[in-house]
């Protein structure tokens, strides 16, 4: 079945308002996170309105009703909508591009390291102007808001945003390329969960006839995060109204040595994190939590015996942890090339028309696809290398980013089911292994400065997830697969206009540091200031830790794919100790135990028959935490009050 005029109409105009919500919620509410999360609150929120509505009109004049499949392609593009606006590109990107003009200071030098290296048609302020006294108030403005009788300075803007656009649908288009070829090794052959794909397939279920919203177990889920944050925003009116505490810092009960090298350690009770991961095989659930807490025990170990080790540069764990993982990114990657090189082997020699394989369900041709994939990736470098970046670094960052990276961070919300996708290295610190990052000279670190900010550092938002748990979702709603690739373009497409336009006026007429400040004073700033030490001068490697963990990562890796995959039994899987210290594990690490916990009692002492009853509670858990979120969201912006603390930072 392909995509109907109005379905497609309507998710337009559903993708408007994503952008506008995700914007105001998270830069001027901020309490609300709304948008970067790999199944955006604010999309689930919107989703339940839709149902709600389109069962009134069904109930009135059954025509009218919207068919799933209509109501899917909506949700697919509020999906993309909210990506962009959020993590996914617009948030990082456009403070970035003004970032270096306004902070630049006499203390940290930026004039001198960093704007002889920027070219002109990259940002919308002037490289060549130095003179501090001086400011360029195309920077000055977007961070402090314009004055009386000023206008926005849309020429500055337009032809940097034109070529970053462009940068945008390359690598956009390179993961659209990507998950075309993923899919069948991923979805058929090995057939990966996507617990990301699952509750909006059960949502509409209902439309099918099936009993998700008549099950009474869907709305006990659903009323328990929607009395507590209920609770939590009235208590921000009324403060004499006790509040539920979601949010607990337990670093202070480790203040002592060595317990104290185990490092900020928080617990985030999250319903909807625990409705996710209670849909996730056991093994893989308790491998998440376990390889966190053995990480910090580590650390505990390490600092009992005197072994000094700095953090991750801009990331959390020790050195010794940081390097563990980067090993186990590498041997991940190759294992999961070896396990998918028998269809991989197929799309090339499809593409080279050597072998005649049926793609025509696919979202694109394979011939399509792998030079598609070529294509935007070398154009990709060619920009990097434009930019001033040297051509071999350009092809080696992009290639960590595209093939290593976010590969992984796909893995885990396919297989792993995890909200947010977060790394704990970029592939500058995979050349640190090497030498020193000085050794890459002042134009490379410069570019770097950027890209770090906008594609490599955080990578939440990430849209090679989308692609997938689409592709999935057309597959539960018996959709062509082709027939989404109208509904990606199009809604990445309007995030990037709609969106960037607003997120242009607003930090112009609010004042970007008076909005959220992980998007305007932060991300924004600190790869530069991680290449500013390099640009004075000389910089220490990563020392012996660096290499000698490194090898460790990739032996233990290698030991746990080899038994995981040998041995039914085994219950550690390597996709847990590879995002042992990820930001996303740092946060849901008690809402992943809480889920192992009660899927092992629930498999136990139940079976399977109680986990498919028990299921529609934990898919209402996701659906009243991240519906609050939209509720909150939507009277913070009207009544102009604050609104409850959502624990999903």
């Amino acid at each position: 079945m392909g995509i109907s005029f109005r379905g497609f109409t309507i998710g337009i105009l559903a993708s408007v308002a994503v952008c506008f919500i995700v914007t105001w919620a998270e830069q001027v509410v901020q309490y609300i996170q709304i948008g970067f999360l790999q199944l955006p609150p604010v999309v689930v929120g919107l989703f339940c309105f839709l149902l709600l509505v389109n069962a009134l009109v069904k109930k009135s004049k059954n025509s009218l009703g919207l068919t799933p499949q209509e109501l899917l392609t909506i949700y697919c593009m509020m999906l993309f909508s909210s990506m962009i606006s959020s993590r996914g590109l617009l948030e990082k990107i456009l403070p970035l591009l003004v970032t270096p003009a306004y902070f630049a200071s006499q203390t940290n030098n930026w004039t001198k390291f960093f704007f002889p290296h920027i070219q002109k048609w990259m940002v919308p302020f002037d490289p060549t102007q130095t003179d501090l006294n001086a400011p360029q108030l195309v920077a000055k403005r977007f961070f402090e808001g314009l004055r009386a009788g000023e206008t926005i300075p849309w020429h500055q803007w337009i032809g940097p945003l034109l070529w970053w656009g462009l940068l945008a649908l390359m690598i956009f288009g390179a993961f659209l390329c990507l998950a075309s070829i993923l899919r069948r090794q991923w979805v058929d052959n090995e057939k990966l969960s996507f617990p990301l794909a699952q509750l909006p397939l059960e949502m509409v279920g209902d439309e099918r006839g099936t009993s998700f919203f008549r099950n009474r177990l869907t709305w006990i889920g659903f009323a328990i995060p929607t009395i507590i944050f209920t609770v939590n925003g009235l208590h921000g009116w009324y403060p004499s109204i006790p509040m539920f505490n979601l949010v607990i810092d337990i670093t202070p009960l480790f203040a002592n040595p060595p317990l104290n090298n185990a490092g900020w350690t928080c617990i985030y009770v999250s319903f909807a994190a625990i409705g996710f991961f209670f849909l996730l095989p056991a093994e893989i659930l308790f491998s998440l939590w376990f390889f966190h807490l053995f990480a910090k025990l580590q650390s505990v170990i390490a600092g009992a015996y005197g072994l000094e080790s700095p953090t991750m540069p801009l990331y959390a764990p020790k050195i010794f942890v940081g390097y563990q993982e980067i090993g186990a990114y590498f041997v991940l990657t190759g294992y999961m090339l070896y396990v998918s090189w028998p269809h991989i082997k197929r799309v090339l020699r499809s593409a080279w028309g050597i072998e005649k394989v049926d793609d025509s369900n696919e979202l694109m041709p394979y011939r399509t696809a792998v030079f598609g994939l070529f294509f935007c990736f070398m154009g990709s470098a060619i920009w990097f290398a434009a930019a001033g970046m040297s051509p071999w670094l350009a092809i080696f960052e992009l290639g960590m980013y595209i093939f290593v990276l976010a590969i992984i961070m796909a893995r885990s919300t396919a297989e792993g089911g995890l909200l947010m996708t977060e790394t704990t290295f970029r592939g500058v610190d995979v050349y640190r292994l090497i030498a020193p990052i000085h050794t890459l000279g002042p134009a490379n670190m410069t570019v770097l400065g950027f890209m770090d900010a906008a594609w490599f550092r955080d990578l939440r938002g990430l849209v090679l997830t989308g692609f997938l748990d689409g592709l999935k979702i057309a597959d539960g709603a018996k959709n062509r697969r082709r027939s989404f690739l109208p509904v990606f373009i199009v809604s990445i497409l309007i995030a990037m206009v709609i969106g960037g336009i607003f997120q242009i006026w607003l930090p112009y007429h609010r004042g970007g540091i008076n909005l959220y400040g992980y998007t305007y004073s932060a991300n924004n700033l600190w790869a530069f200031k991680d290449y500013e030490p390099a640009m004075r001068g000389p910089v220490p490697g990563v020392g012996w830790q660096g290499p000698v963990f490194f090898g460790v990562g990739i032996i233990v890796t290698a030991f746990l794919a080899y038994m995981r995959y040998s041995y039914f039994w085994w219950p550690l899987h390597p996709l847990g100790y590879a995002l042992c210290y990820s930001w996303t594990i740092m946060v849901f690490w008690f809402a992943c135990m809480v889920a192992w916990l009660l899927k092992v009692l629930v498999m136990r002492y139940g079976g399977m028959m109680m986990y498919l009853r028990a299921r529609p509670f934990f898919l209402g858990l996701i659906m009243g935490e991240f519906t609050m979120a939209v509720v909150w969201a939507v009277i913070a912006w009207a009544a102009k009050v604050p609104a409850p603390t959502f624990p999903w930072p």
